[in-house]
């Protein structure tokens, strides 16, 4: 799984990843809905933030692929132009 370092997603784009991933087909509002439930379930148990991207490639709803088509539309870059790419905290 991938995490794009050095975005600052709350200063950066004004569509959220999920409402993107939904409009481009990838996921249904319904995944969607369940991929953020865990994500906040996830944080209130202190455990680290998974950016929604890990969780939809974790349950097999998305690709890396479609990940990146989604982050190429919310900030116009690609992986390549993105050279700081890593696993999320506390994923391998």
């Amino acid at each position: 799984m991938v995490k794009y370092v050095g975005l600052d997603p709350q200063r950066e784009y004004c569509k959220r990843f999920g409402q993107i991933a939904v409009e481009m087909g990838f996921v249904t509002s319904e995944q969607l809905k369940v991929a953020l439930m865990e994500q906040v379930d996830e944080d209130l148990a202190g455990r680290p933030h998974r950016y929604l991207g890990s969780v939809f490639i974790g349950k097999d709803w998305m690709t890396e692929k479609q990940v990146e088509a989604v982050l190429y539309k919310m900030f116009g870059v690609t992986r390549e132009e993105t050279p700081s790419v890593t696993t999320s905290p506390g994923e391998k």
